[in-house]
């Protein structure tokens, strides 16, 4: 799947450049404060995000001129989130496309050293900033010529705090005669809520150059700051567009699951709400060795106060102190009272740091507090543990190699709770503290050395402070599904989201059954989802668009029109032509023959042509019959008939029908004749010819 890429660093290599005799020269990037001097014009810059269902595939467009007499080298750079992965890169020159390969980790590493060894163009992603990664890459241009750089990314945006986050780095370092962020959501469940913030700029600028607006489930998000509104003074050339651009949004939620099916492919959506926080069991492991002297201890004693005032009353928690040697505040937990609160909080404001870094007794320390708390039942049988530790530095003391450490841990937590590793500053080995976490079912998280970081801290700790269902499991019939992504989870947090994906074994099944079993604050909860593939596929050549009979959403392209109605109908309208109707005819859910069947229905025909055809369309012009020869039938109430059409003499019965043209849900009745045989005589051909397999 496509999330195998996301840790890899991803590699342009754009060989055919050299091969066409493009030099290199000393690098001036993109982001110049006067291009006029330097002779390279950036006049565009477009980022564009298409969102489906959580999914953003966006895509990053640059165009600059070389107006200098001279040929001139253009670096192209783009910020990216750690979580995206790179899916095309494309760069062209006076109308010649060159293609990029998107190579993984180890192989870009070497590829990206031997193209640079050999005077070619090449790029590569660097980690840069918080949820950013760095892509980069640079081509001599001729002078005259014009370059447009293409990227390509996309993302699983995930749910935190509430609220999906599309987190965009703005930083032209020139004023841009075009510059533009667009961003189309779709959502399948409806939109509830959509906003757009940038750190750069006022709100009265920022709503003078920003509109947005949501409606059922499409929602828009455009930014179009003006040559003016780009400066950062009236009278100043350079630009204030430097800075974040973030999103958000979120779904509405009439159940707690959501299932979409794509061409035999499902996600499950599963966020519920309302539920009661299941109380938590924390071990707070601090490092408090001295590289941690100064500001990083006061930000962590600030955030620590904060989290303490955020405590429950029914939560367990404890601090282990670790530097050279290992200090607990309390030797068991204890509860979160306010008497013990308030103890809390004179043992963290008197934290101050001491000798090396002993990670590996400290977190074993807090680990082993937590299976005793559990084994003797000094906390709440319905609770769950977290450990969490702030670190900033490399084990320097005791046990010091990586690998042991993480073999101690995992030993130690045998899977029971997870473990929340957070890397303060940038000297420490973070993929050591991400692998830990990762197999103990945690996460990692790096916290910035930044004027912010306190709120850093707190940011994650509110992200893990209420959880709401534990020991969480979705399950599958076996046999309807495969390939399914991870399907159980320790901890369900509020404001978070599970997701699974897996594909469907028989793309043509009616439907499955999908349940979410957990372990909730006062009992256990199981909920089970009915999910039924059948949609409504509209394709635009060999583009395809996917809806079910759930949504109301309407779509206009060259000439046509589709209208669906909620449970209700579709319409579809060719310009100033035909219209047709196919209405959803729903039937008692629980009845034992019949089911949900399609009316296809003309609501308009006069203006098809004596040469339609098919089913219906034989019959849109008027044809020749008789009716004579009335008489008793089987059924007395139905009277018989001979019929001569199509110089075929026919016995028909009188009946009635629904015309459910103007009356939808009852529709009105209709005298008419059937015809037998499965119409044959009337119809042309036989009816196996108009028969189709599968509606769906």
């Amino acid at each position: 799947m496509a999330s195998a890429w996301w840790p890899c660093l991803i590699l342009a290599l754009l060989s055919g450049l050299a091969a066409s005799g493009f030099l290199r020269s000393p690098s001036r990037p993109l982001g110049v404060s006067s291009p006029v001097s330097n002779g390279i014009e950036v006049y565009s810059t477009k980022i564009s995000c298409k969102v489906t269902s959580r999914f953003a595939h966006n895509v990053v467009t640059t165009r600059a001129v070389n107006r200098a007499d001279t040929a001139k080298e253009v670096s192209f750079d783009v910020e990216l989130p750690k979580t995206a992965f790179i899916t095309n890169f494309t760069l062209t020159i006076d109308g010649v496309t060159y293609p990029g390969n998107v190579k993984e980790k180890e192989v870009a590493k070497k590829q990206y050293e031997k193209a640079v060894s050999q005077g070619k163009t090449a790029g590569l992603v660097k980690a840069s900033g918080r949820k950013l990664e760095k892509f980069t890459v640079s081509v001599n241009v001729a002078a005259g010529s014009k370059v447009t750089f293409e990227l390509t990314y996309e993302e699983l945006l995930k749910r935190r705090k509430g609220k999906y986050e599309m987190y965009l780095k703005v930083q032209p370092k020139q004023l841009v005669k075009h510059f533009e962020i667009e961003a189309d959501i779709y959502e399948p469940q409806g939109i509830s809520t959509l906003d757009a913030e940038a750190s750069f700029i006022t709100n009265d600028l920022l709503g003078s150059a920003l509109t947005k607006s949501f409606s059922g489930k499409k929602g828009r998000v455009s930014f179009k700051p003006s040559l003016d509104q780009q400066r950062s003074c009236p009278t100043c050339t350079d630009s204030l567009l430097n800075g974040d651009f973030i999103i958000t949004y979120d779904v509405n939620r009439e159940s707690p699951a959501n299932v979409q099916i794509v061409n035999g492919y499902f996600v499950h959506f599963f966020a519920p709400q309302g539920l009661p926080v299941v109380p938590k069991n924390v071990v707070f492991v601090i490092d408090v060795s001295g590289s941690m002297h100064g500001r990083k201890m006061e930000q962590t004693k600030d955030a620590l106060l904060k989290i303490l005032g955020d405590m429950k009353g029914e939560d367990y928690l404890n601090f282990i102190l670790f530097s050279g040697d290992v200090i607990t505040w309390k030797d068991d937990l204890v509860q979160a009272t306010p008497e013990n609160i308030e103890e809390a909080r004179i043992f963290v404001k008197n934290i101050h740091d001491r000798g090396l870094t002993n990670i590996n007794d400290g977190l074993l320390r807090g680990i082993s507090m937590l299976n005793r708390a559990r084994e003797e039942h000094r906390v709440p049988e319905r609770s769950t543990s977290i450990i969490i530790m702030l670190t900033d530095g490399d084990a320097n003391v005791g046990e010091s190699r990586p690998e042991k450490i993480q073999e101690n841990v995992r030993n130690a937590i045998g899977g029971k709770f997870p473990l929340y590793n957070l890397g303060f500053g940038n000297n420490l080995n973070y993929n050591f503290l991400e692998s830990m976490a990762l197999e103990n079912h945690g996460l990692a998280r790096r916290i910035y050395e930044d004027s912010d970081a306190n709120l850093q801290l707190q940011g994650f700790y509110e992200e893990v402070a209420n959880p709401l269902l534990t020991g969480v499991e979705v399950e599958y019939p076996e046999n309807a599904i495969q390939d399914l992504t991870q399907n159980a989870y320790q901890h369900f947090y509020d404001g978070s989201e599970i997701v699974v994906a897996g594909r469907l074994l028989d793309e043509d099944m009616n439907n499955f059954k999908a349940d979410v079993k957990g372990h909730g604050a006062t009992n256990d909860l199981t909920f089970t989802e009915e999910v039924t593939p059948e949609k409504i596929a509209l394709w635009n050549g060999a583009a395809q668009s996917t809806f079910t009979w759930l949504d109301t959403v309407t779509i206009t392209q060259d000439g046509l029109s589709v209208t669906i109605n909620r449970k209700k109908n579709m319409v579809i309208s060719f310009g100033d032509g035909v219209t047709f109707m196919v209405v959803l005819h729903q039937v008692w859910k629980k009845h034992p023959v019949h089911q949900d069947f399609l009316g296809f229905y003309v609501v308009d025909s006069h203006r098809m042509s004596a040469q339609t055809h098919g089913l219906l369309g034989q019959f849109f012009q008027p044809f020749d019959f008789k009716v004579s020869d009335i008489h008793p039938g089987s059924d007395p109430t139905k009277p018989d008939a001979t019929m001569v059409v199509k110089n075929h003499r026919l016995t028909v019965t009188r009946g009635s029908q629904k015309d459910y043209r103007k009356d939808v849900n009852i529709g009105t009745k209709v005298a008419c004749w059937f015809v037998h045989n499965n119409g044959q005589g009337l119809i042309d051909g036989v009816h196996r010819d108009y028969i189709i397999p599968d509606l769906f």
